[in-house]
């Protein structure tokens, strides 16, 4: 079968990497991928590292999370040429199934299979809020008769009305596995965040909850990503005279996750299921983190890891607190999580579902 892979991002965000991660799968089904993406950034490279054929499509740029009215109407006039240049690399590719990662090229892949009678995938790794961006892909949705699979139950929610029985999947994120040897100088315990720096990650609230420790060393690990440089460098300034480092945007995960006691993840009220958690799960690294969107789809609190009281820097801290003064109760937890990621998260166990649900 020949799968085309279409993503609305160039920049190796935690979708994209999702999106990596099936290639394997998929080749062991001696399956044909070819790629539909704006071309220039991570994913293009991680495809062509696959030996993945790539295709330029041009999709926005919009604005980040809550879009505009004037993002809806650039929306609705592209929409027309995304759709004819998604129907001519279909044709030159002789693409037989179209597998869509991200909401915003869904309407537009929607028209051209169904033009072409081909099946679609949605692959759902965010939870839409905005009436219209809800509606737009639903109608999307109806209009393919796709099959949809979603990151977690939060991110379905918002479609599932439009997804016909039986056609609608949640599958966990699967990672690889993180485990490094312990990197560390004996001195006080270091707490980090992992990621884009972006205002719905939460690292404001990270670096004020630093405040609150003398004894703890708290690290920044990331840049922007989506956005510009505005709300990084709001953190920055926040951290001014408090022992928080900034070391910047790291490729290797797991190296960073070697050099922490704890990975906090103070993701604000939508975020499905930050792929970082399962990361720190299968490093064996505890989290602390906000009860956010699909976050306690994952996250048992005080069995597999920890869950705030509430959102804001000072229900951060006091979370962080309790976990940082009980280091024999995280490094259980931390075990218990890691025993979770074999069970439940394994990027092998991801592929293999992902690609069966393709398959049928």
């Amino acid at each position: 079968m020949k799968v085309l892979f279409l993503d609305q991002f160039g920049k190796l965000g935690g979708a994209q990497r999702c999106l990596l991660d099936l290639l394997p799968a998929l080749a062991g089904r001696g399956w044909t991928a070819c790629g539909a993406i704006p071309v220039g950034g991570g994913l293009e490279e991680g495809f062509r590292a696959a030996g993945v054929a790539v295709e330029a499509i041009e999709c926005g740029p919009y604005t980040s999370t809550r879009k505009t009215a004037g993002d809806f109407v650039r929306f609705a006039g592209e929409l027309p040429r995304l759709a004819r240049r998604i129907g001519e690399i279909v044709d030159a590719r002789g693409s037989e199934l179209l597998y869509v990662n991200g909401p915003r090229v869904l309407p537009a892949a929607a028209v051209a299979a169904r033009r072409r009678g081909l099946p679609v995938v949605f692959h759902c790794h965010v939870h839409l809020f905005q009436r219209a961006a809800v509606e737009a892909a639903g109608w999307a949705v109806r209009l393919a008769r796709a099959r949809v699979i979603a990151c977690c139950r939060f991110a379905a929610a918002p479609i599932e009305r439009f997804v016909e029985a039986g056609r609608l999947h949640v599958v966990y994120n699967g990672v690889a596995d993180m485990a490094r040897a312990r990197v560390g100088d004996g001195g006080p315990a270091r707490v980090g965040v992992i990621g884009r720096v972006e205002e719905d990650k939460g690292q404001r609230d990270f670096v004020e909850a630093a405040r609150g420790f003398a004894d703890a060393r708290f690290v920044v690990i990331g840049a922007p990503l989506l956005t510009g440089a505005g709300y990084f460098e709001r953190v920055r300034a926040a951290a001014a005279g408090l022992a928080v480092e900034f070391p910047g945007w790291c490729e290797d995960v797991a190296g960073a996750l070697a050099g922490l006691d704890v990975l906090a993840v103070p993701s604000f009220e939508r975020d499905p299921n930050p792929r970082v958690i399962l990361e720190a799960f299968s490093a064996g690294v505890p989290v602390v983190a906000y009860p956010s969107g699909g976050i306690a789809e994952v996250i048992e609190d005080g069995v597999t890891g920890y869950l705030t009281r509430g959102r804001g820097a000072d229900a951060l801290a006091a979370r962080l607190g309790e976990v940082l003064r009980d280091e024999a109760g995280r490094k259980e937890v931390a075990r218990r999580a890691r025993a979770e990621w074999e069970g439940r998260f394994r990027v092998e166990r991801y592929g293999a579902e992902v690609v069966g649900l393709i398959g049928s």
